[in-house]
């Protein structure tokens, strides 16, 4: 259903799943009225650990801007509204009309064509409820979970393969996969990163893992967030720590001292947040003393690259926690931040689609990304489920899927 918002900034149909993993999905058929679920328009506040599930916390409000289905002309309009509570939508991967929709709850497959959906848990596959990471992998659908490793399902039989510590697997908390263009797969994780050499799961001789003490300090940081791939076939990673560059068997890292995360001083006043990592596990509270961050008592660690992405003009993005947005070009850093224009300095979501265009998902809502004098922003008054929002997906349609705390926004058009 297509649904003028606020002055028409965006129509959308927004998707949520139900906590349980029971759906309501509804068209109006026959003259009947069927009122559309109430939205969640609060922003969650961040945690001190944003990669766990139902981090953060909201007050669940309505939206007069979600109307009642009254009028006869939109007889024909139909909606479908899925929630997953007080759960954040991690990833969402876009396959053909199939949507893929990963959450703190579970995996949901919805079908866009038909609105049939189905639930993947740890009742029918899954090692975990908790999802961080939907992509392809193989021709098979690859989960990363908290705690349960990582999942492939053969679509075909329906049947999941699952690999965690016994097979390889650094650690069961799973954040990215990456196939790269020489076969090789690479696994982010908790405890370092994989390396699966000629993508041979199945054969633990091939199974390489990455740390901190392995590498000299090459991986800044054993926790892995986020895997990107060069175009000349090196892999980036970006770490708690900083940012790393492997290739042919070499490393290469940068940190905030290098140019990563805005200067503390440029950002303390717009950081309301005081959810401090070092208060919520003794690990954040070394890496605290480690980076010189011991009397910062806000949200704020540059070094912490929570997500990541490469550009068609091979310039690297790194979105911190609290440090903004920063741009690499192989020699110069570059970071955006509020001063600049940004929703907020906490950067959930790096994305470039199809068109190329950058886009920005924050703790304050999307945005468009040209330049810090062309940047648009969109956000639960535009039509966002939420304004922290955790992950995009371009349908085959052009449409726009944005993951957010408590749901997701189905976007069919900019304006």
């Amino acid at each position: 259903m297509n649904l003028d918002v606020k002055g028409g900034a965006l129509l959308v149909v927004v998707i949520a799943a139900v906590a349980a993993g029971a759906y309501t999905m509804g068209v109006k058929q026959s003259g009947q009225q069927v009122k559309p679920a109430t939205v969640a328009t609060s922003t969650p506040v961040p945690t001190g650990h944003p990669a766990l599930p139902n981090s953060g916390t909201a007050t669940i409000q309505s939206r007069a801007a979600l109307p009642t289905i009254a009028s006869a002309s939109q007889a024909d309009e139909k909606f479908a509204h899925f929630r997953v509570g007080n759960r954040n939508v991690k990833s969402i991967l876009a396959d053909g009309d199939l949507m893929w929709i990963g959450s703190s709850g579970g995996v949901i497959r919805y079908e866009t064509k038909t609105d049939n959906y189905k639930m993947y848990n740890n009742k029918n596959g899954l090692l975990s409820n908790g999802v961080f990471y939907v992509g392809k992998l193989q021709d098979k659908i690859a989960v990363g979970t908290y705690g349960g490793g990582l999942s492939l399902l053969d679509t075909k039989t329906e049947k999941w393969q699952n690999y965690n510590v016994p097979q390889g697997l650094a650690d069961a908390f799973v954040y990215e996969v990456l196939e790269a263009a020489n076969g090789d797969v690479w696994i982010a994780t908790w405890s370092g990163a994989n390396r699966i050499r000629g993508g041979d799961l199945n054969d633990r001789s091939k199974w390489d893992t990455y740390t901190v003490d392995n590498t000299d300090g090459g991986l800044p940081n054993d926790w892995v967030y986020g895997l990107a791939e060069d175009p000349d076939g090196s892999i980036w990673l970006g770490t708690e720590g900083g940012l790393a560059h492997f290739k042919d068997g070499k490393w290469k890292n940068w940190q905030h001292k290098d140019g990563l995360g805005a200067p503390y001083e440029l950002v303390k006043a717009d950081i309301k947040f005081k959810n401090d990592p070092g208060k919520a596990s003794s690990h954040h509270a070394r890496q605290k003393i480690e980076q010189g961050l011991d009397n910062v008592d806000i949200a704020y660690n540059p070094n912490y690259i929570i997500s990541m992405e490469i550009d068609h003009n091979g310039i690297v993005w790194s979105g911190t926690w609290g440090g903004g947005v920063s741009s690499f070009d192989g020699q110069q850093w570059k970071s955006y931040t509020m001063k600049d224009g940004l929703p907020s300095n906490h950067i959930f979501m790096l994305r470039e689609d199809a068109d190329g265009q950058l886009w920005i998902g924050t703790s304050g809502g999307l945005v468009a990304f040209n330049s810090p004098n062309d940047m648009k922003k969109y956000t639960t008054a535009n039509g966002l489920y939420s304004d922290n929002v955790f992950s995009m997906a371009e349908g085959t349609d052009g449409s726009r899927w944005v993951g957010s705390y408590g749901g997701v926004a189905h976007i069919t058009k900019l304006q």
